[in-house]
């Protein structure tokens, strides 16, 4: 196990508030920033303080991403339900109203929504949760599962085509896989299992393909206090800052497993991504109370490979 150093302080701003548990966050070239709304079931522009929809989903739309074509591409979980506890969005069970996990595309310019995939050969689509795009505009995404009580679903990554043409189930049997990402090279997909706090890492060989099952783990944390992992982005450097949930903040975990935190004040830390002109500004979805945060990163996140 490798050693924790003390938590980094960091300032915040919050930037958008009274938003129902944003997820996704996409920083946009003219300084806005979409998130999925998942309690609500839509996808919003954050932007100068305010808010606007640019989409209505319904179901869950978990993690967002642009496209090879510009285009926002949502995971939808289907619909889940929540709990509020002194004043904190807490999300839980499938939802009574569950409608199907889905790959969907939204044009920015029309607010079209459409379905891509809710199935993988035979086999449907629980709860997409979280997306990264190759250089190759292939798309690779987690599927979650679903949660009922006293029944879970096994979790699985994909990669599928942009225009809804090929998917392909990569991996399958994890207890949760969350956020996904890339490093700098596509050369690695680094995903980020919930109740194990594990960061596992697969070797591509292909579109879709793995160079062996089950991946490697690159670090897993202590467990005290308990800490879950969420979503996550990849720095230049190629560092991954992984949302961590209870023991809330932001992980950092270097290639080599050794790691530092970022503390937060909100216990459902869920995501984050990077943009500005030096790629230092780091906005960070507290969706707990419902906030979209700003501060400034001590390094450069990745640039995607669509998101201009």
């Amino acid at each position: 196990m490798t050693a924790r150093s003390e938590p980094a302080a960091a300032r915040f701003e919050i930037v958008a508030e009274g938003l129902g548990f944003p997820e996704g966050p996409i920083a946009m070239a003219d300084g806005s920033v979409i998130v999925v709304e998942i309690q609500r079931g839509a996808l919003t522009r954050c932007w100068n303080g305010r808010t606007e929809v640019i989409a209505e989903l319904g179901g869950g739309p978990n993690g967002a991403a642009i496209g090879p074509d510009g285009a926002v591409y949502v995971c939808n979980n289907g619909g889940a339900t929540f709990l509020e506890r002194n004043g904190v969005t807490i999300p839980s069970t499938m939802a009574a109203d569950y409608s199907g996990g889905r790959i969907e595309r939204i044009d920015l310019v029309t607010g079209k929504v459409e379905r891509l995939y809710d199935r993988c050969g035979d086999h449907p689509l629980r709860a997409p949760n979280d997306l990264v795009f190759d250089r190759a505009g292939g798309v690779w995404f987690t599927d979650f599962g679903c949660d009922r009580g006293r029944q879970r679903d096994k979790s699985g990554i994909y990669h599928a085509a942009a225009d809804g043409s090929r998917i392909v189930e990569a991996q399958f049997g994890g207890t949760g896989y969350n956020g996904i990402g890339l490093s700098p090279d596509d050369k690695i997909v680094y995903a980020a299992e919930t109740f194990t706090a594990r960061l596992i890492a697969f070797d591509v060989t292909g579109p879709g393909q793995f160079a062996r099952r089950g991946g490697r783990v690159v670090a897993t944390m202590p467990g005290e206090p308990l800490e879950y992992f969420d979503s996550l982005a990849v720095t230049a450097a190629g560092n991954v800052c992984v949302a961590t949930l209870l023991a809330p903040g932001i992980t950092t975990i270097a290639p080599d497993g050794s790691y530092t935190k970022v503390e937060t004040a909100d216990r459902f830390t869920t995501n984050l991504c990077f943009g500005g002109a030096d790629m230092r500004d780091a906005w960070i979805t507290l969706s707990g109370g419902g906030k979209l945060a700003r501060t400034r990163w001590h390094e450069p996140g990745l640039r995607l490979h669509f998101n201009a």
